[in-house]
C-alpha cells in the first residue's frame, strides 16, 4: 500500500503565519498546484491522509463546525480535480493538554495506521515545518519538507532535525513519488 500523509496549512493551503489560524472559508486559499499534486498521487494509487494540528478549535478561536466546513469544502474541491483524501485526522488540543495526537507526537499517524491497517515504515509525511519532520521520525516514516509554508532553507543550520527529502512544493513531491 502506498501511503502519504499531508500536513494542511503550508502544504495544501497558504500558511496563515506564525500563531495565526485559518478561521473561515474565506481564509482558506489553496496553494498553486496543490490540487493537481493530490490528483497525481490519487491517480497513482496513493492513499492520502491529512494530519494537522488545529489548536484554534481547542483554544476557542474558531468553532469545530467551522473547521468541519473548511474541511468539507477542501475535500470537495480536491475531488473535483481528480484527487481523493482518504481521511482527515486533526488534533484540536492546545499544546498545554499534552495529548499524544498533537504533532510532533505521532498519535495521528498511528491512529490512521491502526484504522486502515498499514505499516508506517514505508509511508511519507509531507509537512512545512521541522515539527512535521519530527512527527515523521517519531512515527518511523519518511519525512518530506516542502518550502511553501513556515520553513525556509536559510534556517537549515538551526533545524533540530534533517528531513529525508526537501522539495519546493507538493507538486514536486508528487512528481518524485510517482516517477
Amino acid at each position: 500500500m502506498k501511503i502519504v500523509f499531508l500536513d494542511r496549512d503550508g502544504v495544501i493551503n497558504r500558511y496563515p503565519g506564525d500563531r495565526l489560524y485559518v478561521t473561515s472559508l474565506r481564509k482558506f486559499k489553496f496553494l498553486p498546484q496543490a490540487k493537481k499534486a493530490i490528483a497525481l498521487l490519487s491517480k497513482n494509487g496513493f492513499k492520502i491522509f491529512i494530519a494537522s494540528n488545529q489548536a484554534g478549535v481547542g483554544k476557542g478561536i474558531y468553532a469545530q463546525k467551522t473547521l468541519d466546513a473548511i474541511t468539507s469544502r477542501m475535500i470537495d474541491a480536491i475531488k473535483k480535480t481528480g484527487g481523493k483524501i482518504d481521511e482527515v485526522f486533526y488534533c484540536t488540543h492546545s499544546k498545554e493538554s499534552r495529548c499524544d495526537c498533537r504533532k510532533p507526537s505521532p498519535g495521528l499517524l498511528k491512529k490512521a495506521a491502526r484504522k486502515f491497517r498499514f505499516s508506517l515504515k514505508n509511508a511519507y509525511f509531507v509537512g512545512d515545518t521541522i515539527r512535521d519532520v519530527l512527527t515523521a521520525q517519531a512515527a518511523g516514516c519518511k519525512s518530506v519538507l516542502v518550502l511553501t509554508g513556515k520553513e525556509k532553507m536559510e534556517n537549515r543550520n538551526s533545524w533540530e532535525a534533517e528531513p529525508d527529502f526537501i522539495f519546493k512544493d507538493l507538486l514536486a513531491v508528487a512528481e518524485f513519488l510517482t516517477q
